[in-house]
């Protein structure tokens, strides 16, 4: 899924010469976790708005570059990852910086945590299983063709929990021949662990996702 299309540039970047007062404005009329700081389009980093309010006003963004953070994605990657570089960051905004370093743009995540809501994953219909298997043994390839071969479709699948000894998947998959696939996985030494034919599951992950999305626009 290309995500480029949700590059935006509403908010211009600060440069050097700006001061902190400047971006106390900017964030007085936006929900921004972070503003962006760029050197003739060269992305420097991140400042948070945390330092921006504590530090003092009249100070330029030159004299407390060792406070920007220069986390970002590229145009490349993918909806998953730039929604993990969200949450690894605890942050709203994403800013996406091609090879050369130059600035292309950002993310909101609202945006990014829509893709993410209309997924099959989340979306299609279907039955959701949580099944587990030594973590030497598994393979997402060898589950995969199980569902396949007796007539499952898959709509997704994560690793939900996973240690030394044992690993846990959460997958997603039509509902027509569930029994079948249920009765095939266990032949093949997958443990069940459980079934959610009315979605429960996916509507915790719905609830945790707008958890997110709402704690990261706090």
């Amino acid at each position: 899924m290309d995500c480029t299309n949700f590059i935006i540039h509403d908010h211009k970047p600060f440069d050097l010469e700006d001061k902190l007062i400047d971006v106390r404005e900017t964030l007085s009329h936006c929900s921004l976790s972070h503003v962006l700081v760029t050197q003739e389009d060269l992305y420097l980093g991140a400042l948070s708005e945390t330092d921006a309010l504590c530090l003092d006003p009249n100070m330029a963004l030159s004299e407390i570059q060792y406070a920007l953070t220069p986390f970002f994605v590229r145009p490349q990657n993918s909806w998953f990852e730039i929604l993990e570089a969200f949450a690894q960051h605890q942050t709203n905004i994403m800013p996406v910086i091609n090879e050369q370093g130059l600035y292309q743009g950002y993310y909101e995540l609202s945006d990014i945590m829509h893709l993410f809501h209309s997924t099959p994953f989340l979306s299609a219909e279907g039955v959701v299983l949580i099944v587990g298997r030594k973590t030497s043994e598994y393979s997402l390839a060898e589950l995969t063709q199980i569902l396949e071969s007796n007539g499952g479709h898959l709509f997704g699948a994560f690793v939900s929990q996973q240690s030394n000894d044992h690993t846990q998947v959460t997958l997603k998959v039509s509902s027509e021949t569930i029994t079948t696939c249920i009765e095939a996985l266990r032949r093949y030494g997958f443990d069940i662990i459980s079934v959610h034919e009315k979605d429960s599951t996916l509507n915790q992950l719905k609830e945790r996702s707008e958890y997110l999305d709402k704690y990261l626009n706090i």
